[in-house]
Formats: C-alpha cells, structure tokens, sequence
C-alpha cells in the first residue's frame, strides 16, 4: 500500500480534541445522571438535562463510538458501565477531572502552548489574568473552584488504596496531610488504621468541603488553616505532601520543604508522593509525560526524575532519600526522607 493510502495515526491524534469535548459536554449537562432508571430516548434525556433533543440523539450517537454509551434502538440508549464514572454519585466519578481538565480554563491555557514553548512562562495567567491559585481562590470562580476541589478528591480516591498498602502509615502516631484540600487522602489513611491521629492543612479554599468528608473519622484529625509557604504546624511524626511539589518549580518546591524540614523532629519523616519521570521514556510512560507538559502550561512546575528529587530534597535539608513504587492505577511513589543532620 502506498503511503498516500495509509491513514496516518496523527490524525486521530489531531482531531482528540474532539473527544474531550464530547465528554465534557456530557459532564457539563449531567447526562450521565439523567440516566437513572434504565435506557432513555433522546427526547426523554433531553427533558432531563435542558439539551436540545435533535442536537442531543447526536451527541449520544458519538458517545455510543467512545464507549459512553448503548445504542439499543434508533433513539433509546442505555449507560455502560464505563458511561457510570460520569454520574456525579458513582463512587468512582471522574465528572469533575473531565469538568476540570476539559474546562474552558484548561482548554485556553493549552492552546497557548506555543507561546509557553518560546517564553518559557506557563500559559494560565496569560489566559486568566490570574494565577491558578488565585483563580481558583477567587469570589467570581467559586463554582470552578468546586469542581477543582472535587477533581483533587476523585483522583486521591483513586490513589488512596495503593498508596496506603504500599507504605506502613501505623508505625505513626500522628500524621499531616499538607495542601490536603477536602482530607479524601488523611480521611483514608486514619480509617485504616484505628489508633491513627491526622492534622489536615490547607488555604481556606481548600478545605472548604472539609468537614463533610472527615465527618466520620472527625474525633481523629485537626483541621487546620494556613499556608505553607509562610509555616507548616509542627507536632506530627509524618507529613505527607501529595502532588504538591510537582506544582512548583525548584525555588518555590524548595521553600515548601525548608518549611516542612524546619517544623519536623528530628525523628519526623516526610513523604512526597508522586509520580518519578523516567530517565529514557518510552509511549508506556506517556501518562506522566503528558501530567509533566500540563504542569509546564499551567503551573510553571513540572514532574521530575528520581535524580531531580534527590537534588531538591538535598538542598532542602533532607536525607536518607528511599523510594516505594510505581503504586498502582496512576504510577505513584512514595519518596520518604528524614531531617538531615
């Protein structure tokens, strides 16, 4: 076959953004939810969700190609069990990731990759006026500062299980969670361990859904505010940070772990918990390619090699550097340090 016959595999590529948006606007209208009770026809889903019903059999018709949805009868469709993960009350929801990560704030600061290629400055203060912290922290983003918290926690949920199995959280008597948003993660980390003690720290905006997640495990964990740029409590014989450092690049993730060093006793461990670029990478490890580049666009952080955390915890203060992992669904490690002398 000649090559002027061959479909390129980059056009699938190209046109993924049209995917994304397929999935987003199901997020976005609840579809999935409208599907309680068994299979609908388009007219019936779009009474439920305020769609267009025309427009609305079209839509399902390509979420039948991505596996969202069933096409049982010209207009009656049923969810898959995949098409389930977008029902905002499924316990293993992805609605917010697709709202957050597909959302118009995401969308605009990826396509002005170019213009972070040639700076080197991350897009989304070009996009917003604002840096992501600030925009989430804003009044007028209130709503998309829900669904960023919601996003944080349905990710952790997924991680939570691993993470916890791979690392001995009960030889601690007390453990922090720092930058723990709504405690999905320390909520999870004291369950399993009954004679645990949690500290969950974060901004205000963080931990706004705070209290209705630890409601269970309440008695255990302190819910304090701040920032750790500025302080992080002391008292805790573990602190956590998940997914915060790759948030930053090196001079601000070293402020937080000088922080983080000079609140720790000396018999105090910190735990990173993230994802470890490899040296060499390869299309199996495209997932945290892909995670890296959104953190150029977005952040101005990154994720790093084994060497580069190695590096920054050595100019923070820390040794003894020992690494569990890759944790399972999402590739996880769990990089473990103590207060050097």
């Amino acid at each position: 076959m000649s090559r002027a016959q061959t479909r390129s595999p980059l056009l699938d590529l190209a046109f993924g953004y049209m995917p994304a948006q397929m999935l987003h606007a199901a997020a976005e209208l609840r579809l999935a939810d409208a599907f309680a009770g068994g299979p609908r026809t388009s007219a019936e889903l779009a009474g439920e969700t305020g769609a267009h019903a025309p427009s609305l059999l079209r839509l399902l018709r390509g979420l039948t190609g991505l596996g969202v949805v069933e096409q049982k009868e010209r207009d009656l469709f049923a969810l898959t069990s995949e098409g389930q993960r977008l029902r905002s009350d499924a316990p293993d929801s992805i609605r917010s990731l697709i709202m957050l990560f597909c959302g118009p704030a995401v969308w605009r600061t990826w396509g002005d990759m170019t213009q972070t290629l040639r700076t080197g400055e991350y897009a989304w203060e070009r996009a917003t006026g604002m840096t992501p912290f600030e925009f989430f922290e804003s009044d007028a983003n209130a709503e998309l500062s829900k669904t960023f918290n919601a996003a944080m926690s349905e990710h952790t949920r997924a991680v939570a299980p691993g993470i916890i199995e791979a690392h001995d959280f009960g030889r601690y008597g007390t453990v922090a969670d720092l930058g723990g948003g709504d405690g999905t993660l320390i909520a999870a980390i004291v369950r399993a361990h009954p004679g645990l003690r949690g500290m969950l720290f974060d901004r205000p905006a963080g931990l706004a859904a705070a209290p209705g997640t630890l409601a269970e495990v309440a008695e255990r964990v302190e819910i304090v505010e701040g920032d750790f740029f500025e302080k992080v409590p002391g008292g805790a014989d573990a602190y956590v940070l998940k997914s915060v450092i790759h948030d930053w690049e090196d001079g601000k993730a070293t402020a937080i772990l000088r922080n983080c060093r000079a609140a720790m006793r000396p018999d105090a461990r910190l735990l990173l918990l993230e994802q470890v670029m490899p040296e060499i990478v390869t299309p199996e490890t495209q997932g945290i390619v892909r995670n890296d580049l959104n953190m150029l666009v977005c952040t101005g952080g990154r994720e790093r090699t084994e060497a580069e955390f190695r590096e920054l915890l050595d100019a923070a203060g820390f040794a003894g550097v020992s690494l569990t992992g890759p944790v399972q669904p999402f590739g996880y490690h769990v990089i473990e340090v103590r207060p050097g002398g």
